[in-house]
């Protein structure tokens, strides 16, 4: 069903151009779903200081988002690819605008987390019909390198979108990245709307049966359950660290809060070719013996960070570093493994249920974390050591559950077939 060079697509021929506009632009509505939820986590002290929050409130903030993507994403499943793709996306990343610009607007902690419940349940689906616009448009020889630009908009989010709205809440307050990030939505927004193609080529395709028995049975598949297992448990393990971090840099460590930015630009930058190391890798000696290393090797980047004691700013950063490149590195290797368990004929669904098991997971994560967590008089954290150790237990849990996965056998093509001279447009 992908499309190929001259084949006519809204009236005009496909092009390379066009795919790369096309692609671009996607990038930059992902780039703003992933930039919203993580910027939530760097802005956790000021969020407790101007509405008194504990630290099991502040995970409420965090899980609202991740939690609502999840139960959207499900249900979301059920009815989503009866429809022309392009109207849908559009309707989607203005739910999220709104919800972003209601974030800005909050003016209770209630009303915020309601505002991130909003932008969560249209955030959280708008990034899996990215995915199937991917598969749906881009060919099987350049889908890989479509979906590393796209998916690598989470590194820009990290190095750019975060320092820069941290700036901007240390200039003005915590509403202004909001205002911002909405501002910057409506441009987005704008331009998919004359880039993006009407998409109805699914449509004649439906599952036999209809869509709730086709997700049924992807589900009671064992191979995919062992698979959703192992993504819940890694998600999980992130979670029980990543929105805290920013609290316990600022209460325990000693940073200011204008110093948080450089944790999360240092850290992005660096994943940007860690990753893509990791990457090539896998490729040589095998996802599952890279996995098990890189699992193996988050174990102390965990227990220092989580036992930081008040140091020098330069070896926080040092320590942050190197715990988002660990922790960065086991999810390519990791993703590997789990998209192998799967046919290709079910892979645009599975990749859905999976985007809402990781959500699910992430939102779990944090209420688990701010349950845990406590706050001293003198606005420390303690019991972030706890947190520490259960990551460490689940990622020995995942070497475990990386072993039981089983890749299947996909169907290999009886004669190579030349990809096709791009056309590009004058």
């Amino acid at each position: 069903m992908s499309v190929h060079e001259n084949e006519a697509v809204g009236g005009q021929p496909w092009t390379r151009q066009r795919e790369r506009w096309l692609l671009l632009t996607l990038a930059a509505i992902q780039f703003t779903t992933v930039l919203d939820f993580l910027i939530i986590m760097p802005l956790g002290p000021q969020y407790r200081r101007v509405f008194h929050l504990d630290p099991s409130q502040f995970g409420i903030i965090v899980s609202a988002y991740a939690i609502a993507a999840g139960v959207a994403g499900v249900l979301a499943g059920f009815f989503l690819d009866r429809f022309d793709r392009r109207p849908a996306l559009l309707w989607l990343y203005f739910g999220f605008g709104v919800g972003t610009l209601f974030c800005a607007l909050a003016p209770t902690y209630h009303l915020l987390v309601a505002a991130r419940v909003m932008a969560g349940a249209f955030g959280g689906v708008t990034g899996a019909q990215i995915l199937s616009i991917i598969a749906d448009m881009i060919p099987p020889v350049r889908r890989g390198a479509a979906m590393g630009m796209v998916m690598s908009s989470f590194s820009v989010a990290s190095i750019c979108g975060v320092p820069i709205g941290l700036r901007l809440a240390s200039d003005f307050d915590w509403h202004m990245p909001f205002l911002a990030l909405t501002g910057l939505s409506l441009l987005v927004l704008i331009a998919t709307a004359v880039v993006l193609p009407s998409l109805r080529r699914h449509l004649p395709h439906q599952p036999a049966g209809g869509a709730a028995r086709h997700l049924l049975a992807i589900v009671a598949h064992p191979n995919h359950q062992r698979a959703f297992l192992f993504m819940a448990v890694l998600t999980f393990m992130g979670f029980c660290i990543f929105p805290n971090v920013g609290n316990y840099m600022v209460a325990n460590v000693g940073l200011k809060e204008t110093q948080l930015p450089y944790i999360y630009a240092i850290g992005g930058l660096f994943t940007v070719f860690t990753m893509n190391l990791v990457g090539r890798w896998s490729d040589r000696a095998g996802n599952l013996k890279v996995f098990q290393i890189c699992a193996l090797a988050t174990v102390v980047p965990i227990v220092l960070l989580t036992n930081l004691p008040p140091v020098h700013p330069a070896l926080a950063i040092t320590v942050t570093t190197i715990f988002w490149i660990v922790m960065s590195s086991r999810m390519v290797p990791g993703m590997a493994l789990m998209t192998a368990v799967v046919e290709p004929r079910q892979r645009g669904s599975f990749m859905s249920l999976n985007s809402s098991v990781q959500q699910f997971a992430a939102g779990l994560a944090a209420l688990f974390s701010g349950a845990v967590l406590k706050e001293t008089e003198t606005g420390r954290i303690t019991r972030f050591p706890v947190t520490g150790l259960c990551a460490v237990v689940l990622g020995f849990w995942t070497i475990h559950l990386a072993k039981s996965l089983k890749a299947v056998e996909e169907p290999k093509p009886t004669a190579p077939r030349p990809e096709p001279v791009a056309v590009e447009a004058m």
